[in-house]
């Protein structure tokens, strides 16, 4: 009997645990007499208890041969866990994403110009980032950079390049937008946890416990306000070489993302990059299948597993990946994150 009601639950599993058998018959039961909309709440109710009762398990003796397991609980997770977008940030997250844009852009001739746009770009600590890698590492570029987000009081905010180091409680740096360099950040992650000193002297001029951008690294940086899902995108934004649009998308429904992705990719040059990490691996890999991209697999793997935040949560946070499986025969379009737009 029990296993009639894994195989109808979608379970691969040959032995369910005890406290789960009563839940499934209860979502088998409902199934017949509830309303959608009923049945969809009593359906994430018990999930959401089930992802709970198994994480702490999970977590104590979590192995590689449980993979399809873990890919179970982050389907539930997807399917049942309520998204929403936050402007959490860290500097310097990804340093494998980060020298990977610094290889594409050391192709570009000596003293030509990289246009670059970075979608999402929060509290500015990914574009300033990446302006400082650039800048450091080709001066004889041009670099145009355009910093996009849909909040105007988070452009403001990113604009200004100025932040505090006091702490989730200090909201003194918030000015009149509500904004802070805290703001959303998770309890205990600060966004200069993965920063050196050596890389806040390089990048901030300090004044007590205030730190601002470099004015060298800020120069040239265009900040907007807009919609990555307008339609009328391609006339907002000029045709871009390299194209960022990181950690954002996961926050969205799957038909929404898809959508979104595909607008965003209008922006880039035949033959320019488009970054896109922090989306539903599902997703992103229909979208570069049917659009025909060209995945770039140098320092995959390190891009893929570069970014704590998006690695470690898996499977019980619906932003986070799967462990990167190079058996797969669609290992490369499924675990790249950037791509070559032909």
């Amino acid at each position: 009997m029990w296993q009639s009601v894994a195989k109808l639950t979608g379970f691969a599993s040959s032995r369910l645990d005890r406290f789960l058998y009563p839940l499934l018959i209860i979502s088998l039961e409902s199934h017949r007499s509830l309303p959608g909309g009923t049945l969809h709440a009593v359906q994430k109710f018990l999930v959401t208890g089930y992802l709970r009762s198994t994480g702490c398990i999970w977590r104590s003796i979590f192995q590689p041969a449980l993979v399809w397991y873990g890919a179970h609980l982050h389907s539930l997770v997807l399917k049942f866990v309520d998204r929403r977008q936050n402007h959490s940030t860290f500097f310097f997250r990804n340093r494998a994403e980060i020298e990977l844009i610094r290889r594409l852009a050391d192709q570009a001739s000596h003293g030509s110009r990289i246009d670059m746009a970075i979608f999402a770009c929060s509290k500015g600590a990914e574009v300033y980032c990446i302006a400082w890698a650039l800048k450091t590492a080709r001066p004889d570029l041009t670099i145009k950079l355009r910093a996009i987000d849909i909040s105007q009081e988070v452009v403001e905010f990113a604009k200004r390049g100025v932040y505090s180091l006091r702490g989730e409680d200090d909201k003194r740096d918030a000015a009149k937008s509500g904004v802070a360099t805290f703001s959303d950040q998770p309890p205990g992650y600060s966004p200069f946890m993965f920063m050196s000193e050596s890389e806040k002297n390089a990048m901030f001029d300090r004044d007590a416990d205030v730190v601002r951008i470099k004015p060298w690294i800020k120069e040239g940086i265009i900040w907007q306000c807009a919609d990555a899902g307008d339609p009328e995108l391609t006339s907002l934004i000029p045709l871009q070489d390299m194209v960022i649009a990181n950690r954002f998308l996961c926050h969205m429904q799957p038909a929404a993302a898809e959508r979104i992705l595909r607008n965003i990719s209008r922006v880039v040059k035949p033959g320019g990059y488009l970054f896109v990490s922090g989306i539903d691996l599902d997703v992103r890999m229909r979208v570069a299948q049917d659009l025909k991209w060209d995945a770039i697999t140098e320092l995959m793997k390190e891009v893929h597993d570069g970014d704590p935040s998006i690695r470690d949560g898996w499977p019980f946070d619906y932003w986070a990946k799967e462990p990167l499986d190079a058996s797969r025969g669609d290992a490369a379009i499924r675990y790249a994150s950037a791509f070559k737009i032909v």
